[in-house]
Formats: structure tokens, sequence, C-alpha cells
């Protein structure tokens, strides 16, 4: 299909408008617009087309920014062939372009509004740790707005995280329709430094020579540490970068010997024992199941029925293959959700998502991986693309980091949360600031403020148009359950439906409805626990109920009518739509479409 959007001309005035597709393109190389425009650069867009107009509204109507956008590119394009395909779809590329991006204008009244008692859409993920694993700090994670517990398995055994599910497991016990899902998060595979002779730290001074040996029983010290990475000089070039400890010191590879490699120290750093490393834009040949995770998936993960896998450093799709190889038929209803860590992750994007269950954009490996100013051009792209595909994606790390210690999140950081939600993200991720965090509910209720107010922001009827569009777009056409479950929404949309009911047994009918945000409430009914505890963890904007019995589909939609009565969500008169999806296994048969009116 052709490239959406057309090539800026050098003579674009104001700020560079940086594009998702070419996120790992340099200024030079020429830049591109894609279906997403960034925030600030459909801002500018706008700005430019406004002339002198001293007020810049950043959450104006998508719609009328992108069409301004398009337009400006396209009396810039130099092609004719180009400009003319451009013109003939420019309206469903107007919408594409809004994906993500579907704000209402923002009044001082919407600013002002208090957002309590307003139910959200997007999912939390908590990660458990001290701070928050006893029963009372487990309740108040729940009660705060947790959707998914994120057990990470870089730390604890599994003694003590089965301790911490036995808990998190009689808490839940107490609150019979919280469906929280659980999540096992792979340790992965690392590359560390060694030990050093003196047991303490070392000190590497800017402009020094620092070696880099495969040798990983040497005892570093200032001149010269191990690695344990064996194939540390196949890995990379010289002239190339290695991070160490975080970013804190970075080392350019100036020769490369058989046994390790020579580098120079770019700045002065203090470091300890094992630290981890990065090797950006190098191919790393370490598998991304080490025996330690496929432990952890068979003995943990498989005993006490998890939900979820956050695979790390997923870099292939053959990756995805090899996690459900691990997992076997025990594990086939586990979903896998792919987290991207490195540049060939990345560059293997569409693979990977065409075989995961779910992606988590996992910013803080990346950003060691890629320059970090690139990072949020990742983000965008990943979670547009999750977006056409149907798949939930979770965008993760640093997000409130500062309420680890401080009681309140920096401006920044909710600026960073609301943009997430604004991109299209169908769920926010806390690491420290609930695992080992001073004010672990004090950051979940924060963020699920945030993730209100920025749901605020979302005219979801033309966000449902945008995501429409895209997929026939990207796809070409839909399959029978998709078009059955965009249909169903758009149904939802014209008759002014309260509510969407959907009957499912594996969710997928559920998450296909989900993809294309709904401004209603979606009630999931379901005779399994499992399938409840995935659909209300990653699906945006849904509410799950695990009945007991699935027989009787009027009993059912009399039941879930019901549910929508004590919920506050209907009341007698209104539309509801109702998709039933029992035997979604097989192709195309999601096969009920009705449209009640509640008594």
């Amino acid at each position: 299909m052709a490239k959406k959007g057309e090539q800026l001309t050098e003579d674009h005035q104001g700020p560079r408008h940086i594009l998702a597709e070419r996120a790992m393109s340099t200024p030079e190389e020429g830049m591109q617009a894609t279906p997403l425009m960034v925030m600030f650069g459909l801002a500018c867009a706008a700005q430019a087309g406004m002339g002198s107009r001293p007020r810049l509204d950043l959450m104006a109507r998508s719609t009328r920014i992108a069409s301004s956008m398009r337009a400006k590119l396209n009396r810039s394009a130099q092609d004719p062939h180009r400009r003319n395909h451009h013109h003939q779809h420019a309206s469903k590329r107007a919408m594409s372009g809004a994906l993500g991006l579907s704000q209402q204008g923002v009044e001082l009244e919407s600013i002002m509004r208090s957002v309590e008692g307003v139910e959200r859409k997007t999912r939390i993920v908590c990660t458990l740790g001290p701070s928050c694993w006893s029963e009372e700090g487990l309740g108040e994670l729940i009660d705060a707005g947790m959707n998914v517990a994120r057990f990470n398995f870089s730390h604890g055994d599994h003694t003590s995280h089965a301790e911490t599910l036995n808990r998190l497991r009689a808490v839940l016990a107490t609150r019979p329709h919280k469906n929280i899902a659980i999540m096992l998060d792979t340790k992965g595979p690392e590359i560390r430094t060694g030990f050093l002779a003196n047991k303490d730290k070392v000190t590497i001074k800017k402009g020094s020579t620092l070696e880099l040996t495969t040798d990983y029983e040497f005892l570093g010290d200032e001149t010269k540490i191990a690695c344990s990475y064996p194939e540390l000089p196949q890995s990379v070039k010289v002239g190339g970068s290695i991070l160490v400890a975080d970013g804190s010191l970075v080392l350019t590879v100036t020769e490369i010997k058989e046994d390790g490699v020579v580098t120079q120290a770019n700045n002065t750093a203090t470091l300890g024992e094992r630290k981890n490393m990065n090797l950006p834009g190098c191919k790393v040949m370490l598998p991304t199941l080490t025996e330690k995770d496929e432990d952890d998936l068979v003995n943990f993960g498989l005993v006490h029925g998890i939900d979820y896998i956050a695979a790390s450093f997923v870099r292939t799709g053959q990756d995805i293959d090899n996690i459900r190889e691990v997992l076997g038929p025990r594990g086939r209803s586990i979903k896998i959700i792919a987290k991207i860590e490195s540049q060939e992750g990345l560059e293997n994007f569409d693979e990977i998502l065409a075989k995961t269950d779910g992606i988590m954009v996992a910013r803080g490996d990346l950003g060691m991986e890629i320059p970090p100013e690139k990072v949020f051009l990742a983000q965008k792209m990943m979670i547009r693309k999750a977006n056409i595909a149907g798949k939930p994606v979770v965008t993760a790390t640093q997000m409130l980091e500062s309420m680890i210690k401080a009681p309140r999140p920096t401006r920044a950081e909710c600026t960073d949360v609301a943009n997430a939600v604004l991109d299209g993200t169908d769920a926010v991720m806390l690491s420290g600031e609930t695992a080992n965090g001073d004010y672990p509910t004090e950051a979940v209720s924060m963020m699920s403020k945030i993730c209100v107010q920025a749901e605020g922001a979302i005219h979801y009827n033309e966000l449902y148009q945008a995501l429409h569009n895209s997929v026939l777009d990207t796809y070409g056409q839909m399959d029978t359950q998709e078009a059955i479950t965009s249909s169903a929404v758009k149904t939802a949309i014209d008759i002014n439906a309260k509510m969407i009911v959907v009957l499912t047994e594996s969710g997928n009918t559920a998450r296909l409805v989900s993809k294309f945000r709904p401004s209603m409430p979606v009630l999931v009914l379901t005779a399994l626990g499992g399938t409840a505890r995935q659909a209300e963890g990653f699906y945006k904007g849904v509410t799950a109920r695990c009945m007991g019995s699935m027989i009787g589909t009027d009993s059912i939609l009399f039941r879930a009518t019901d549910l929508g009565k004590q919920f506050g969500w209907v009341k007698s008169g209104d539309n509801v739509v109702a998709l039933h999806g029992m035997v979604e296994a097989r192709s195309g048969s999601t096969n009920m479409l009705k449209v009640l009116t509640v008594e």
C-alpha cells in the first residue's frame, strides 16, 4: 500500500515534525508524515497554519488539525502522482491521523470539572513488592484502582512470590467482584559487569581507558573489569557505545580483542559490582528465554494459574513461538505481552505484533538501546500499530517515578501519563512507585485521576471512525468477527446505547469491542474466571463478571441489564447493544448482535 503522508520540504517553518514511522531516522535522512502525528507536531502544524494567532490550543479537535496538516503537506508535496494519491484518500487519512489524538476542545469548565466518581477506562498495572505486599497494602491497591498485579521475577524467588500471591487471593476473596489479572514478568537475558578485587567500588574517570574482558572470573579494578557476555567482541564495533549501570557510565569502543574490548570513558562514574550493561544498536546473541525464565514459567506460572506473561527483551516473532512451546497445552490460555526493549525489537515489531497477545512499551531499557529523545516516537508508533491490530498495549517505566519518595508527582509526570492515554494506550504501569515506594496507594490513586482526566478529552465517536478507517487502510478488509464487533460499536453510537454487553468464552469478542473504543461501558459476561480477569485486566473500558452458568441467552441478557442498573449505567427505556460470541475459537463465530431496550 502507498505510504501515509508526504515528504516535508526544507522550507517548512517552525520545529521539525518528527514522525512515528521514522523513529529510528536522523533529521538529515528526511521526515515523513504518518497516520499518527505526535501531539506537539500537530500543535505546531496548527499554529503554523494560523499565522500569528497568539494562543495554541493543544487540545483542538483532531480532525480539524489533521485536515489542516494534510493540506499543508499536500501543498508541499513535489511528486504529482503522490499528490493525487494523497488527495484521493484525504478524508480517510485525516481520520487515520486522528488515531490516538481525537480530543475534544478543552474549555475552563472541563478543567475545573471534578472527575470524582467517573469510571476509568485505562487499566493500571501495579508491581508488587515490600511496600504493598501485606494484605492491608494489597487491599488498598485494589481499592485505589489496580487492575493487574505484576510479579517481577527479576527479584525474589518462587517461595516469596507464592506467599504474596496467596495473600493477594485472600484479599480478593473478600472482594468477589474484583477481577485482578496476575502477570508474571520474566527476568530475561542480561549482561552485567563482574566482581571487583577490593569488593568495593571503582571510579572510572573521563578519558581513561577501560578494558572489558569476557573472563568472568577476573576481579576488576579501575582499568579492567569483567563482563558476563561471552560474545561481546563479536557484537560490538569500534566506535560503538556501551552503557553501564543504567547509562551512568558511557564507554566508546576503541579496540576489539579476542577475549574482550578496549574502551574509552566518556564521563566520570563510580561503579559497584555486577552492574547492568547495554549495547545500543547491537544484535545481542542471547536467548530471550533463559533457563531461569523457563523454570519460572513452568514451575510457578503454570502451577499458580497466572493470566499473563510479560516476556522481557522480545526481539523476533520466533521468541513468542518459543514461549508458547514452553507453556505447552497447559498454558494455552495464558496471554503473552511482548516487552519491546531494544532496537532489534523495534525493527521486527510488525512480526512480533502479529504473534503476540499484547505489547509493553518498556521505556527503561529501550531508552538505553536507542537515543532517549527517540523513545516517545517509538512509543507512539507501537501504540498506534497495536491499536489498529486490536492488541492491548501497556506503557511502562518511570511514569510517576518521583512518587517513590514524594506524595505528589511532577507536572511532567502527569503530562506523560496523560499523553500515553491520548496516544491510545490500554494500560499504564507503576514499577518502583508501588513495589518499594513510600506512597504506593497514592500513586495508584493519582494515576487513576490522570487517566480519567485525559479520557475526558477524547472524542470517542471520531476515534471509532479513525480506528475503523485505519484498519481498512492497513489490512484492506476485516474478518467476520471484527466486522461484527465494529458494527456493534457503530450501532451503539448511532442509537445512543448506554451499554454494550458481551457474552464470551475466550474473551476475544471483548478484546475486539474494546479495540473500537466505545464511549459507553462494556459489560463482559463469561463462565471462566481467567477470561474475566484477562478482559478486565487489559481490555480498555471493560468490566467483567464471571457467571455461574452461561445457559439461556435471554436470562443472561436480563441479568446483564440488571447489573447495568446496579452500576448506574442504564435505566428503563435505555438502549443496550448485546454481542454473543460463545464459540470464538472458530473463525467468524461471533454470530449474534441484538439491540435491547431496558425494561
